[in-house]
């Protein structure tokens, strides 16, 4: 009886979200951002992941006061609920024109390092963060005519993973679903010369010991240990978000990275550096951090 209610679940919330595709299609992306953000505003904190946030935002600023955390959640929910709006207007909202840069929502000056990328004729790893709206750096990659990869994780409801998928899969180039084989997926697309991507700022149960705001915690050894294989270049890439609905892309690197007595990339000093690199960028812009995932366990 458990398993078919939550087989019923799963259609009843592969349903909405489809008709909530559907229907955030017909906006245009700033009323669909707009709405998104206001709703999340006012759900947001009524929701168990709320308690979440506060624990986290109090445990990575002992030092702030209850306003000021509460004002930071306030501007989490509403980031997440603009990268939900924005979601199916991805491909309208990346409007970088080299030829005209800075002139549209997308700003950068760091296309000389994008384009270092795409001529030096080596694969790359690239590390980013779920700050601002964090889908747009696998975009920025496949824009600038990198070959590239992105790493993700599937969501369990087929049906929104399928809808999911049919949005990233024009923008991002190869599509790797992080399960057994991502490992060896990941190795191929280095080995083709491709630059890839991935999220390195939550929970990973098998990963190395690293801090995080000044606390223990598991970190994903993912791009240290391919670097440490392959020693490509590394780079790490961010999003801030703008008044007026602008987007500003920073990249940073090369990097370089710790290495052992052997020359060898050390994977768990490269991922402390990596993790402290990510505590850098949250404490610049801590309103436009995902901070409802259990990052200390």
């Amino acid at each position: 009886m458990r398993a078919q209610l939550a087989l019923y679940g799963d259609r009843i919330l592969g349903r909405l979200v489809k008709w909530s595709i559907r229907l955030l299609r017909r906006a245009n992306p700033d009323k669909a951002s707009d709405v998104c953000g206001w709703l999340a505003r006012k759900i947001g904190p009524l929701l168990p992941a709320h308690r979440i946030g506060l624990a986290n935002v109090r445990a990575a600023f002992p030092e702030k006061d209850d306003a000021w955390v509460e004002n930071t959640l306030r501007e989490a929910w509403d980031n997440l609920g603009r990268v939900a709006g924005e979601y199916v207007h991805m491909a309208k909202i990346w409007d970088f024109d080299p030829a005209h840069p800075n002139t549209g929502r997308i700003l950068t000056d760091d296309i000389p390092l994008f384009e270092q990328l795409r001529d030096d004729g080596k694969p790359a790893l690239c590390f980013a963060a779920h700050l601002a709206n964090w889908e747009l750096p696998a975009i920025a990659a496949a824009a600038n005519g990198l070959p590239s990869a992105v790493v993700y994780r599937m969501p369990n409801n087929k049906a929104v993973a399928r809808e999911i998928t049919r949005i990233r899969a024009p923008l991002m180039g190869r599509l790797i679903r992080t399960r057994a084989q991502a490992a060896l997926q990941m190795a191929a697309a280095l080995d083709a010369g491709e630059h890839l991507g991935m999220l390195v700022d939550q929970h990973f149960s098998r990963g190395v010991d690293v801090t995080f705001f000044g606390r223990p915690c598991k970190a994903n050894p993912s791009v240290a240990r391919l670097a440490r294989k392959f020693d490509c270049p590394v780079v790490g890439v961010r999003v801030v978000r703008l008044p007026g609905r602008k987007f500003r892309i920073l990249g940073e690197g090369p990097f370089d990275l710790p290495r052992d007595a052997e020359g060898l990339v050390d994977v768990k000093a490269a991922t402390q550096m990596m993790t402290s690199v990510v505590e850098r960028w949250v404490r610049e812009n801590p309103g436009q951090y995902l901070w409802f995932h259990r990052r200390w366990r």
